[in-house]
């Protein structure tokens, strides 16, 4: 798993996983709601996953440090206001959100996985190495902003 450390955009993760939940709920069991209902859940949890993301992109460049996910060592600063006070990782948890309203339009059995999927690879191959880059630039700032913010929620 190391091998994919920093290796590739969460942006594409989640859409790779959304093509994913895509293909499944076609080959699974469907759940009976009707389509305006999945509707409306896909674009109102879409639209705050895509609030989430933007925020926290807005932050990053008040703050004017990097959001290149591919080399966290080039932050200038640590940011921990704005939604940063309530998540580490508002862009991770937009994108985690829209999966989610995903899984409500295709509302199939096993479409929470996607989510979950998504959840695990992320925090796995991308947060966790920022984390340590971070630590190692940030010193106790960071590691006291960690012990009072959550990674997602």
């Amino acid at each position: 798993m190391s091998a994919l450390e920093l290796k590739i955009p969460p942006p594409i993760v989640a859409l790779l996983i959304g093509v994913a939940m895509w293909f499944l709920s076609r080959s699974g069991p469907s759940l009976e709601l009707p389509l305006f209902v999945r509707a409306a859940a896909f674009i109102v949890l879409v639209l705050v996953g895509g609030a989430l993301a933007i925020a926290g992109n807005l932050a990053f460049k008040r703050a004017r440090t990097t959001i290149n996910p591919f080399k966290p060592e080039v932050t200038t600063s640590l940011v921990t206001s704005g939604i940063y006070r309530f998540t580490r990782n508002p862009m991770y948890l937009g994108l985690m959100v829209g999966l989610l309203g995903w899984a409500a339009f295709l509302f199939s059995a096993w479409m929470l996985a996607g989510p979950v999927a998504f959840v695990l690879y992320i925090t796995r191959v991308q947060i966790m190495p920022e984390e340590r880059i971070l630590a190692a630039k940030f010193g106790a700032t960071y590691s006291d902003y960690t012990s009072r913010v959550r990674r997602w929620l």
